[in-house]
């Protein structure tokens, strides 16, 4: 006979929680206290507050790898190599006795009776939870127009970054054999959106036309908004413009993509002009949306999601009328909370407070703002800690090296990025085209040569 515990959820109507020890004995179901799905900033910060209080858990993961998205576009620019932004998530969490890791996708779930279905390599599984905290984060969202997906970059995960790094390298190695006509057109750039991410990519695009390749190269950032980093506004956003500028690039605001061809890409401003610009390679950066395990969660819950997907979670982050699911990051929407990786990792550890009770159930989740930073060029950044304390320029760069170096996960990851940032930053390499390099003669080494 199973137990039924009530727990009281803020925003929605109480479901029961099944206290199932005696049906894991009976159905053969694998039973833990809680299942973490993803394993991002999100899902580790909350693997790391349970393991404050020895809770039992199970984190499921479609990689091996903890990917630090942020840095994604210094793996596509040849900054940083794969494996210095993407340590093992077993590694990571290796002291953890109470914790284990394992690598699938999730196809199911059963709410009501607390139980996840994933597949793995080995075949499908079954896991019964007490609790469920869901983090599996955003993918790229294309406002309708899928078929862009194929005709263009985006740095999503680390395969996203190897692709875009090749092309890049591909580019700029043709150019510098090809005649001046060909060499303009390989080296187009065109970049989509303006955010954190956009302005990264632009910005080192044109570092590393200078100061790597020796090359003239064409770069041009497109932005819907009126303004470059939209979220940080007034005189960052007029600064980071300017800086964009006075680097090389060309930022046009108020302006859409309208069609993408091969070499070409099409926008209309604001105004009706349309343009055509050329582009051997673009680079989308513009919206995301919820992955496949949040529409599941809505499907199953009965969760409302927004536009883009993503669940609108209650305030103390459960799901639907479930108070045993709670959802976290990217892949939901609360008070407007930016999809970023402070607000997942804070949320993180409400959530594992909650379920090992150093919180009351029911607690509404409060984002602590610690401030935005982004990177323009080399030595030009913009940081915003409230609406009165700012930084820009250099000052701003050494924060945001010192951030990003603080959240690297592992000593190993450190530094070996502060030797990489070093050599890119101070001289003019990128180690990231040089790993690319030892693994081609490692694999030719390899390979045996035909008679």
């Amino acid at each position: 006979m199973n137990n039924v515990v009530a727990m009281e959820t803020t925003g929605a109507a109480v479901h029961a929680v099944h206290a199932v020890q005696s049906r894991t004995e009976l159905d053969g179901i694998e039973y833990t206290d809680v299942v973490i799905v993803g394993s991002g900033f999100g899902g580790l910060a909350a693997a790391k507050q349970l393991a404050k209080s020895g809770v039992n858990y199970v984190l499921i993961s479609s990689t091996r790898e903890h990917l630090f998205q942020p840095l994604l576009y210094q793996v596509a620019t040849g900054v940083l190599g794969a494996d210095e932004i993407a340590p093992p998530i077993a590694r990571i969490l290796r002291r953890h006795e109470n914790g284990q890791t394992r690598q699938g996708t999730v196809i199911g779930i059963d709410p009501d009776a607390a139980v996840l279905t994933y597949r793995t390599d080995e075949g499908v599984r079954r896991i019964r939870y007490g609790s469920l905290i869901a983090a599996t984060g955003a993918s790229q969202s294309y406002f309708g127009r899928d078929d862009f997906a194929e005709k263009t970059y985006s740095l999503k995960t680390i395969d996203d970054a190897k692709l875009l790094r090749a092309q890049i390298e591909r580019v700029f190695t043709e150019a510098a054999k090809a005649d001046e006509r060909t060499r303009e057109r390989l080296l187009s750039f065109v970049v989509v959106g303006a955010g954190a991410t956009g302005v990264e990519v632009a910005g080192q695009l044109t570092e590393l036309a200078k100061r790597h390749y020796h090359q003239k190269v064409s770069v041009t950032l497109v932005e819907g908004a009126g303004a470059v980093l939209p979220p940080f506004g007034g005189g960052l956003s007029e600064y980071a413009k300017k800086s964009l500028s006075e680097g090389g690039v060309d930022v046009l605001l108020d302006t859409f993509v309208t069609d993408i061809e091969p070499g070409l890409v099409t926008v209309e401003d604001k105004s009706g002009e349309v343009r055509t610009i050329a582009a051997e390679t673009v680079v989308w950066s513009a919206g995301v949306q919820a992955g496949g395990f949040a529409k599941l969660l809505a499907e199953a819950t009965g969760a409302e999601t927004d536009r883009a997907g993503r669940l609108l979670i209650n305030p103390d982050l459960t799901v639907g009328g479930y108070a045993d699911i709670y959802a976290i990051g990217d892949m939901t929407s609360l008070n407007g909370y930016p999809g970023q990786s402070p607000v997942a990792m804070q949320e993180g550890r409400h959530a594992a407070d909650i379920i090992r009770r150093k919180i009351a159930p029911g607690t509404p989740f409060v984002y602590w703002d610690k401030g935005s930073m982004a990177v323009i060029s080399r030595f030009s950044a913009v940081a915003k800690l409230n609406e009165r304390i700012t930084f820009r320029g250099v000052i701003a760069w050494f924060m945001w090296l010192a951030v990003h170096l603080f959240y690297l996960v592992g000593f190993r990851n450190r530094f070996a990025a502060v030797a990489s940032w070093l050599v890119a930053f101070i001289g003019t390499a990128r180690p990231g085209f040089a790993e690319v390099e030892r693994r081609e003669e490692r694999t030719e080494e390899r390979t045996p040569i035909a008679a």
